[in-house]
């Protein structure tokens, strides 16, 4: 049986193009306009970025309050699910970070099953052990932590908070 975790050509070749300049462009401006569409059409299966790869992270807005849905790719790592604050390697934080770290106790849907959790930005010991596993779900991190400069990408975990909803 093959390794679900090894990557096929065709994956890999996406891969390299989302690390890209404008793949990273298009994944953060276009990209998230599709897929709000597409997981409600398809209950959250199905996303720009494939199958299984993305899902909905709801937050409140740190200055509006107001919640704010952003699709986003996760990593699993046992219970909790990781999140990476690349904005493509922008040297800015991206907005739904500031949003986790201003209110931690956000809502994320994956393939329509929504949980509450609570968020928080992974210590630098935690992050020394969950980057290689992020990076091994998508290898473009290593890419965007080289176009960030100084900035080092946060990684926030997410620890289930109670019940699914």
């Amino acid at each position: 049986m093959a390794d679900p975790e090894r990557k096929g050509r065709f994956e890999r070749a996406a891969e390299a193009a989302v690390a890209s300049r404008p793949g990273a462009w298009f994944f953060i401006h276009v990209a998230p306009r599709i897929d709000r569409q597409l997981l409600k059409l398809t209950n959250g299966r199905v996303t720009t970025a494939g199958f299984d790869r993305v899902g909905f992270l709801k937050v409140r807005g740190a200055k509006t309050g107001q919640e704010r849905i952003t699709p986003l790719v996760f990593t699993r790592d046992g219970e909790n699910l990781l999140l990476v604050a690349s904005r493509g390697g922008d040297v800015k934080h991206p907005a739904w970070y500031l949003n986790v770290t201003a209110n931690p106790d956000v809502r994320f849907s994956i393939s329509g099953d929504e949980r509450a959790y609570l968020g928080h930005t992974a210590s630098e010991e935690e992050r020394d052990r969950l980057w290689p596993k992020v990076v091994h779900r998508y290898s473009g991190y290593t890419v965007y932590q080289q176009r960030a400069g100084d900035r080092q990408i946060p990684v926030v975990v997410l620890e289930p908070a109670g019940d699914p909803a």
